[in-house]
């Protein structure tokens, strides 16, 4: 059985690997199959291949679009793209701009608490300035002793009603699903189970995935429990979504599952690979 893992990320977003060192990872682990899928960032698509290629590892194209949904912020994952589609590359740029402005207001509200000189301590952490992120918050303010890990950061700073956070404006979702079918791929909801969305929410949601041409759903995934396996399995199945596995590792010691480290999708499952090989 092959081992497929379709979303990590790397230091071109906010990973803490480099595109090679991610795929070097990924081939020691066991992957088969691979896809870096950086936040808004396609740049690091030709060393991962090349890496994966070397080594003899099977590589898809792939990047993850935040999106703004009803005041929501969801990822939907592009797989099998083409990096080199003009739209696809501008959308994700129109994506990117505006990250730093909100890092420096993230900065100040943490100011406003004590914890000075946040957006310097972060930039230490940034591969990549176009795409600072709450994650570079994070990592600075467990350096800087504030909490202890960057899940107790991210609940205590920097998600809504707490003193750090920022609400941004990502592309809609019509825009992301149409760029990811016009660079040829396939659009995949990144693991829904995330998401704080009321059950009317989902449904909606869901729909209006599905009609503007969304095909897949991530069902295994590093931020999903076992019994999320098992509940958006059932949502695959309803909708009749293709099904992705991806552990969303960004980086050793820190992601809950390492690469290639996830239970298979369930037998009944139509993989989102299905047709690739």
């Amino acid at each position: 059985m092959l081992n497929i893992d379709l979303h990590c990320h790397s230091t071109i977003s906010d990973g803490l690997l480099t595109p090679a060192g991610v795929a070097t990872r990924a081939h020691r682990n066991g992957v088969n199959v691979w896809a870096l899928t950086d936040h808004d960032e396609i740049s690091g698509i030709a060393a991962a291949r090349n890496t994966a290629t070397d080594l003899g590892m099977r590589h898809v194209a792939g990047v993850e679009i935040s999106v703004t949904w009803a005041n929501n912020t969801i990822h939907i994952v592009g797989l099998q793209i083409d990096e080199t589609n003009l739209a696809l590359q501008q959308g994700l740029l129109a994506t990117r701009n505006g990250r730093e402005q909100r890092a420096r207001d993230i900065s100040s509200l943490l100011g406003q608490v004590g914890i000075a000189n946040a957006f310097e301590g972060a930039l230490q952490y940034v591969g990549n300035p176009e795409l600072i992120s709450r994650t570079h918050f994070a990592r600075y303010l467990v350096e800087a002793g504030v909490c202890r890990d960057v899940n107790e950061v991210f609940k205590n700073y920097l998600v809504q009603g707490k003193p750090g956070y920022i609400p941004h404006r990502w592309s809609s979702l019509t825009d992301a699903i149409g760029w990811i079918r016009g660079a040829g791929g396939v659009a995949v909801i990144a693991h829904p189970g995330r998401y704080d969305l009321s059950q009317v929410q989902m449904g909606a949601f869901l729909d209006e995935f599905k009609q503007l041409g969304g095909l897949g759903i991530e069902v295994v995934t590093g931020s999903h429990t076992p019994d999320q396996y098992e509940e958006y399995s059932k949502v695959a199945v309803h909708y009749g979504f293709l099904a992705s596995r991806g552990s969303d590792f960004h980086g050793p010691g820190e992601s809950a599952t390492d690469l290639g480290a996830l239970p298979p999708l369930p037998p009944h499952l139509l993989p989102v690979w299905y047709d690739w090989f």
